[in-house]
């Protein structure tokens, strides 16, 4: 069973310095029919005005991932991290018993666009940590980012989640397995796609249950965002 989650129906924030979309209830948007899909809780997207940013708060008990789409990101946190994610590049964060953090934008003339993503850990109270990673801009077809025993050089979380990062060039395809029990949830981060015959376009998601297998058929240039769950 595939239910679609079309861009236009997220909630939407424009403080200015932040245009924001929220897939799920976020902050002051909450719709209880979107509250998180499984594990999944939060996908916010983001995009950040040149010199702007988050400034230092607190998390505590959430698998935290974030995803540079365009352009630059400059992250700080309690446990003396300093790093500039840049196009492409992904960072991670178990806030477990508690971190935090800040995220501007370091550009004087470029906004930023990123995915924000959180993940409700399977336990709580863990040590906080933080890792970053750049990903294969050339690479074709699905790299796994995100597993929860750090499967082929992903990031290791607190979930039994998988997040699979897609890049795709006009009409190639793709075929992504779904275990039986399992769920998935895919995002389009940019593009334009049929899954399963469906078109998605940039924004556009699915949540997906009892089905053994999508099918991927790239229109345009595209990036996609494909959490399998359990």
């Amino acid at each position: 069973m595939i239910t679609p989650r079309p861009a236009a129906a997220r909630g939407h924030v424009n403080h200015g310095w932040l245009d924001t979309w929220h897939t799920f209830s976020f902050a002051d948007h909450h719709d209880p029919q979107w509250m998180g899909f499984r594990s999944l809780r939060v996908i916010n997207d983001d995009k950040v005005a040149p010199g702007m940013g988050f400034g230092t708060h607190p998390h505590r008990d959430m698998e935290i991932i974030t995803y540079v789409i365009k352009g630059e990101l400059e992250h700080k946190d309690s446990m003396g991290n300093g790093r500039i994610i840049r196009t492409g590049e992904v960072q991670y964060m178990a806030a477990g018993t508690g971190v935090r953090h800040s995220e501007f934008n370091p550009s004087r003339t470029e906004w930023v666009h990123l995915l924000q993503i959180w993940i409700l850990p399977d336990k709580n109270g863990v040590t906080p940590r933080y890792a970053d990673r750049a990903l294969d801009l050339k690479h074709e077809g699905f790299q796994l980012v995100a597993s929860r025993e750090g499967r082929d050089g992903s990031f290791s979380i607190h979930q039994d989640a998988e997040l699979w990062l897609g890049r795709f060039s006009p009409g190639s395809r793709a075929v992504h397995s779904i275990a039986p029990g399992r769920h998935a949830w895919v995002h389009v981060a940019e593009g334009a796609l049929l899954i399963d015959g469906i078109l998605l376009t940039s924004g556009d998601a699915i949540a997906v249950s009892n089905q053994a297998s999508l099918e991927f058929l790239a229109e345009k240039t595209s990036q996609v965002l494909l959490f399998d769950l359990n």
